[in-house]
């Protein structure tokens, strides 16, 4: 019956039915035909959404949504052009700079895409650079939002296996470093072979300290975030909260543009943006539960260990596994989906469950710049206005960090584990 069900949805979503429908219409005939009363329905959805660590998810959709209309996010981009115009790369460097920041406040890729990612392919354009780079390292260098903290997929995927959400964003620090150092680093090589444009000189300290002022506010946002949960002084729900007074704080005391209007439309978006991905949370809430009852889980994990007990060779099995599902699904579905089948069998091989957290959702986000789904490559090739072909033709480089990171992760788990070890 499992494998049913699993069948179903993959052809209800390869017809092209929304997700959520294609997970909610096999797993509500389940009921039906297996006899279980409707108002279990209800129950499990509505008991997935009570959970205290995905209030987390609309409140740190609002604080980038928040960001984008008070204009800070074109404070935190002069900032970073100012610092890294001159850099081999030029805009393309700043692109990779600027992303990191805006990463500390808005948790989600395609949020760094749809914020600063407008107003970072419209510079580059102007300055020389072809529609479809300055689409392609925008994607590349947002991929960097969900593993630096806050991270809404992280806090999704602590959720789900019930993984404390506090390691797993503390430990996505070193990995984001990494990455945005092999980014840059091949930004450099391709400026170099392509004769990219930068600034013309190295800006002054006036320069510096003229852009750097307007930033502060912002950029002190992170570091709010991460001294507070390391400190132990607030979980990474009630951090939302106080990002959210934050932003509000300095937006209307030191920016002075959010009006009225812009902060109804902040909440409009969170809503439906919200809305989206809780009601994905609920479906897949129960589709999981379905396959609980029929024991999948447990299956899935004597099939993996009877392959091999070698942690390196399951992480092998488990990274090619993720890439293909993340070429098809959203973060989000296939981290409610396939999560919990993933993370009992590599459990009880020794992988350690933190470690396993970072590379799952790594791998989710290369398969946001991957066909035939790649949903950042659609919205990517929206805002740059060119085709879709040329965009992935541009993003082929940049597989080159990526995949060298993830390379890096799976291998040397000390570099995700150092720092939440000191918090054991």
């Amino acid at each position: 019956m499992a494998i049913t069900i699993i069948l179903a949805f993959v052809a209800l979503f390869i017809f092209g039915l929304p997700v959520v429908v294609a997970i909610a219409v096999p797993a509500l005939l389940y009921v039906m035909l297996s006899g279980f009363p409707l108002e279990l329905v209800a129950q499990r959805m509505t008991y997935a959404l009570d959970s205290f660590p995905l209030v987390a998810v609309p409140v740190f959709i609002f604080v980038g949504s928040l960001m984008n209309q008070a204009g800070i996010t074109s404070h935190i981009y002069r900032f970073a052009h100012t610092l890294g115009g001159r850099v081999p790369g030029g805009l393309a460097q700043v692109n990779v700079i600027g992303s990191l920041v805006f990463s500390g406040t808005s948790g989600a890729a395609l949020a760094d895409i749809g914020g600063l990612g407008r107003i970072e392919i419209r510079a580059m354009v102007r300055a020389g650079f072809t529609r479809a780079y300055s689409a392609a390292i925008t994607g590349a260098s947002a991929v960097v939002g969900p593993i630096f903290p806050p991270s809404i997929p992280l806090i999704i995927y602590g959720s789900a296996t019930s993984v404390s959400i506090v390691q797993l964003l503390v430990a996505g620090i070193m990995p984001a470093l990494l990455y945005v150092a092999l980014l840059m680093l091949t930004v450099a090589w391709l400026a170099k072979r392509h004769n990219h444009p930068r600034s013309k000189r190295w800006p002054t300290f006036r320069e510096l300290w003229t852009t750097f002022w307007p930033a502060a506010p912002a950029l002190m946002t992170p570091l709010l975030l991460i001294g507070g949960m390391l400190g132990g002084y607030f979980t990474p729900t009630e951090a939302t909260s106080i990002t959210v007074a934050y932003i509000l704080l300095i937006a209307m005391a030191f920016y002075g543009g959010l009006t009225w209007e812009r902060l109804r439309f902040a909440l409009f978006d969170t809503v439906k943006t919200s809305s989206a991905v809780l009601i994905i949370v609920s479906a897949a809430a129960l589709f999981g539960w379905i396959l609980t009852v029929e024991q999948l889980p447990q299956t899935f994990t004597r099939s993996l260990l009877s392959i091999s007990t070698d942690p390196i060779v399951l992480l092998l099995i488990v990274n090619m596994l993720l890439l293909i599902v993340g070429m098809f699904l959203d973060s989000t579905t296939a981290t409610l989906l396939v999560a919990p089948l993933v993370t009992a069998p590599l459990v009880l091989a020794g992988v350690d469950p933190v470690h396993l957290g970072i590379i799952f959702v790594f791998n989710l986000m290369i398969g946001l710049l991957t066909p035939p789904m790649g949903l950042a490559l659609f919205l990517l090739s929206d805002i740059a206005k060119t085709s879709m072909p040329s965009v992935l033709k541009a993003v082929i480089p940049f597989y080159i960090p990526l995949f060298g990171a993830l390379a890096i992760i799976t291998f040397w788990p000390d570099l995700t584990l150092w720092l939440p070890r000191m918090l054991r």
